[in-house]
């Protein structure tokens, strides 16, 4: 995946306001240069086909309020080119629209044009009528690849050109991306691969955009793409050339979540010291990936095995909501470092070594001084003398001295609010507490019971070949005609398959006998299940459900996907194995379900039964009507009680649900500590629950007025009877923050209506759980916090004695301010 006022670059390429347009975009070895000045940058990513265009204004809104400089986005090929030469540019997939949108809100824009994209992304963005193209290898130097790479970059870049849209042009693209990490699968395709690379930036240069390129984990990127960095880390990382800026395009925020896989998060703490740690150590440009995750809507989802939701613990939620204290605590971050721009891209830097892990960084101008401390020990706060004055710098953390003097930001103290965020039941008006059913059988029998096909070849192929993704689903059928003298007949016979990792369900002679997966990072399995079999013809289906294809790795485009063969029978006699390979007989090959065809999700076909509907029957369609739950809060539906399949509201897919999958083991019992280094393993919640349990529903889906219509397909087998839609938001708000400080409450647009807890002195436990500890204030906090924000959607307390009195805390202990509100 992937200086003078820092822009962020989230991967969500925003702008603040004054900076929305540009004329000229350069860079030296400090930083970004645009209209003549260096820039310290702050983006984030936010990809707009996991969000709907009704939610951009509110998202990019949000982003410039939590103080980014641009938002950044890739550039989805497989969705704009579903079939080749054949462009779809509407609704979520409106790029121009979103690009106008950042403009509006007075971001710059990061268009990572890629066009392989990674991103958990089905295929990687990859159209996969491209893989079937004769000829065709892909992301090496090859004519026929080429060729469609360069055509739809230009398609991108033109289309950009029109709209007037990059920098050169006064519109808010400043930065553009071609490939995508392609350096760190690049040794596997040898001269082919460094050809390639030059190749892309022979291309890139050749459109002429007026702005910079970048190439991400490309060490070699040739002059003049700017090579630059990915990773939880960056602050370690220095481009291939003096004469480039040190840039980091993308900053995980958190990490993407699989089916079966625990739910991974990363804490504020970190993320704040990542970043304090890079801008401290030269960087001038870093990017959020993601500051919005959104949703995977349809099939989009890659891996396989990436769930629908992409949250990615970004600091806007998957449904848009402030993600705190994360985008508090980094909004914090970004207006201190903001007000040092100038100072940190063009002043002179030096070092001095404290020892025991800690150092500090100062940068020079004429107009004075700013300066980092920062200590790397992920046990141990330290105390150390900078300049005549002590200060204690806590583990694995940085503080921020604007003046060199006064320390106005630390990376481990967060006083930004933890918002709570509850789940509340659809009220609206006449909505049954049960939703009322109907249903209706997949009838796919003619081919599982006879063996149907559309194609037939005497091979066993790739999903991707034989299907061209038009479906997840794709009928793998042959026949096998056995006598009595048959070698391999007998009482112990099997059928064998070497799956590739995707979904299998498997039938003979119109029988299911069974059905296997695997999970993220799986690409093969054995599925063998006794078998019985009948004297003469016998028909044997195989039904593969993709979960996505691979999106990452070198050669991943060649992850085989379906049935990977061979496909076995096996008799077992005595101490003999008998095995018939079945592999190059005759396989007929049918794609998607009847049920699909024919658009039940979105038609109003009559053919539904009204009562008695079944549970846990594979292959089974549900349908419901329902209200739009009243107000604005984002809406989820509660998909627990079914297995695994497809869901469409009003005809809008949402997405792949499958809420039996539980999450494996391994989330640890202790609170996650925010010290030492991230990886996605350390701070996992989740275990032994259903991966996704609820799936997103925009409003933009919705009818406010009359019904609204929910169609499940149910492959697996489940009980639609608890399926119910919710609406999310804030239902408290706490804060625990040290003396000297201004806190904000706020429940996000609605009123505060309590206030559980508050002491100012030294309380103790966390949100929730806040308790008095053995000193206070003279007055009473929780009066004087009361009457500041009841009934206000937001209140700001100065954190002080002189707000809360003098209390009887000794002066070795740091005062500290906590308080619970509910909304």
């Amino acid at each position: 995946m992937q200086p003078s006022k820092v822009l962020l670059a989230t991967l969500l390429f925003f702008t603040l306001a004054p900076w929305a347009t540009a004329s000229k975009v350069t860079y030296d070895g400090r930083a970004i240069i645009i209209d003549g000045k260096h820039k310290l940058l702050v983006s984030g990513s936010i990809h707009y086909p996991r969000s709907t265009a009704q939610m951009w204004p509110d998202l990019i809104k949000k982003s410039k309020e939590g103080g980014l400089d641009a938002v950044e986005t890739y550039v989805f090929w497989d969705s704009h080119e579903p079939a080749r030469r054949e462009y779809d540019f509407s609704g979520n997939l409106d790029l121009i629209r979103f690009l106008k949108t950042i403009q509006d809100e007075g971001l710059y824009a990061v268009l990572r044009i890629g066009p392989y994209v990674c991103a958990e992304w089905n295929y990687g963005g990859f159209p996969v009528w491209l893989h079937n193209m004769p000829g065709v290898q892909l992301r090496t130097a090859n004519d026929v690849f080429m060729n469609e790479m360069r055509n739809f970059t230009t398609l991108i870049v033109n289309m950009v050109k029109q709209e007037n849209l990059f920098a050169s042009q006064g519109g808010p693209v400043i930065l553009a991306q071609i490939e995508n990490e392609y350096g760190n699968v690049m040794s596997s395709y040898g001269d082919e691969g460094k050809a390639y690379i030059e190749w892309c930036a022979n291309v890139a240069q050749s459109l002429h955009i007026g702005v910079p390129w970048l190439m991400c984990q490309q060490a070699d990127a040739p002059e003049p793409m700017i090579n630059t960095c990915n990773g939880w880390y960056c602050d370690q990382f220095t481009p291939n050339r003096p004469t480039s800026p040190k840039m980091w395009t993308e900053n995980w925020t958190g990490w993407f979540k699989s089916w079966g896989g625990k739910d991974p998060h990363r804490t504020a703490e970190d993320l704040a010291f990542a970043v304090a740690r890079f801008y401290q150590l030269g960087g001038t440009f870093q990017n959020y990936y993601m500051y919005h995750g959104g949703t995977n809507f349809g099939r989009t989802a890659g891996g396989p095995y990436i769930t629908t939701s992409y949250d990615y613990d970004a600091p806007l939620d998957e449904y848009g909501n402030l993600n705190q204290p994360k985008w508090g605590h980094l909004k914090e971050l970004h207006d201190v470092l903001h007000s040092m721009e100038d100072t940190l891209t063009r002043g002179n830097i030096s070092s001095v070594d404290f020892g025991n892990s800690v150092s500090g960084t100062i940068y020079s101008t004429e107009k004075g001084s700013s300066c980092f401390l920062t200590n790397t020990d992920s046990r141990n706060d330290t105390t150390i003398n900078f300049q005549g004055i002590d200060y204690e710098v806590p583990a694995w953390s940085v503080s921020i001295l604007p003046d060199c003097q006064d320390v106005v930001y630390n990376t481990a103290k967060v006083s930004a609010q933890t918002s709570v965020m509850v789940k509340k039941k659809n009220v609206a008006e006449d909505e049954p507490a049960a939703l009322s059913w109907s249903w209706r059988p997949e009838t796919n029998d003619k081919s599982i019971l006879f063996g149907k096909g559309e194609v037939s070849v005497n091979q066993i192929l790739d999903q991707k070949d034989a299907g061209n993704d038009q479906s997840d689903y794709l009928f793998y059928m042959t026949s096998v005609s056995l006598k009595e003298d048959d070698p391999i007949w007998g009482d112990n016979m099997t059928l064998r398959i070497t799956g590739s990792g995707q979904v299998l369900h498997v039938f003979v002679n119109g029988e299911f006998i069974g059905s296997q997966w695997a999970k993220y990072g799986v690409f093969d399995y054995v599925f063998e299940q006794k078998i019985k079999l009948n004297k003469g013809k016998n028909t044997i289906t195989l039904l593969s459900a993709t979960v996505g294809f691979a999106n990452y790795g070198a050669n991943f485009d060649l992850t085989q996907a379906g049935v990977r063969g061979p496909v076995e029978l096996v008799g077992y006699h005595d101490d003999e194995i008998i095995i018939k390979d079945l592999s190059s007989h005759k396989w007929s090959y049918k794609v998607g379900l009847e049920g699909l065809h024919q658009n039940l999700y979105s038609s109003d076909s009559s053919k539904w039964q009204q009562d008695n509907y079944p549970t846990n029957k594979m292959f089974t369609w549900y349908k419901a009507t329902f209200k739009a739950p009243l107000g604005t809060d984002p809406v989820v539906v509660d998909l627990l009680g079914l297995g695994k399949g497809l869901a469409w509201v009003n005809g809008n897919s949402i997405g792949r649900y499958w809420p039996s999958f539980i999450a494996e083991d391994g989330c640890g019992l202790d609170p996650c500590d925010y010290r030492g280094s991230y990886d996605n393993n350390k701070c996992v919640t989740n275990c032994g629950k259903p991966t996704q349990r609820w799936y997103h529903v925009p409003r933009s889906f919705l009818n406010n007025e009359g019904d609204n219509t929910l169609v499940l397909f149910e492959e697996f087998g489940g009980d639609p009877s608890s399926v119910n839609f919710q609406t999310i938001a804030i239902g408290s708000a706490c804060v625990g923050a040290e003396e000297n400080k201004k806190i904000e409450l706020s429940c996000q647009g609605r009123p505060i209506s309590a206030i559980k807890f508050a002491s100012f002195g030294n309380p103790l436990g966390t949100c929730g759980s806040f308790s008095k500890g053995t000193c206070e204030a003279s007055n009473d906090a929780f009066s004087i916090i009361q009457k500041a924000c009841v009934g206000q959607e937001s209140c700001t307390i100065d954190v002080s004695e002189d707000t809360f009195g003098s209390t009887t805390c000794g002066d070795d202990v740091i005062k500290t301010l906590a308080v619970e509100a509910i909304c």
